[in-house]
């Protein structure tokens, strides 16, 4: 089964993504794409380059609305429906964001659900060269029954 791979970029942090996405092309015509708005334009416009094609090279690309504008928490959604398997996430540590919320909620999302994500480029080419990147690895949830079953006071 062809997994799916999310690559997310704030601002300051797009041209890297990009770079890193272009020299691990090879990598990601094995999974379907998903991007958050502007960085899903230009990921698109890079791997599906006049270059890329001459080399046959295609890449399904499924863009999702900007971060601000609810992009953040349409991924969250496919991470809860289990249609997301990693998630590359180039985030800009020294500038607040406008959906700074809607980030952490995010990234709480990836650990409860257990996606191996990475935040930056050094963790992005470990989890590119794992070997358990083409095996039917399936990440193990937290267990929240104590917190479903929990007792609540009226």
């Amino acid at each position: 089964m062809r997994k799916t791979i999310a690559l997310v970029a704030h601002d300051n942090r797009k041209k890297e993504l990009v770079e890193w996405a272009d020299w691990n092309k090879e990598i990601l015509t094995k999974f379907n794409i998903v991007c958050t708005g502007t960085t899903g334009k230009l990921i698109d416009q890079t791997l599906n380059s006049e270059v890329n094609r001459k080399e046959s090279l295609y890449f399904n690309i499924t863009r999702l609305k900007s971060g601000p504008l609810g992009g953040d928490q349409q991924l969250g959604a496919l991470i809860v429906e289990g249609k997301i398997d990693i998630m590359i996430f180039f985030w800009d540590p020294m500038q607040q964001q406008a959906h700074d919320v809607d980030i952490k909620a995010l990234l709480r999302i990836t650990v409860l659900y257990n996606i191996p994500t990475a935040c930056n480029r050094s963790t992005a080419d470990y989890l590119i060269s794992s070997t358990l990147i083409d095996k039917g690895y399936i990440p193990k949830p937290m267990d929240v029954d104590d917190y479903l079953s929990r007792r609540i006071p009226l």
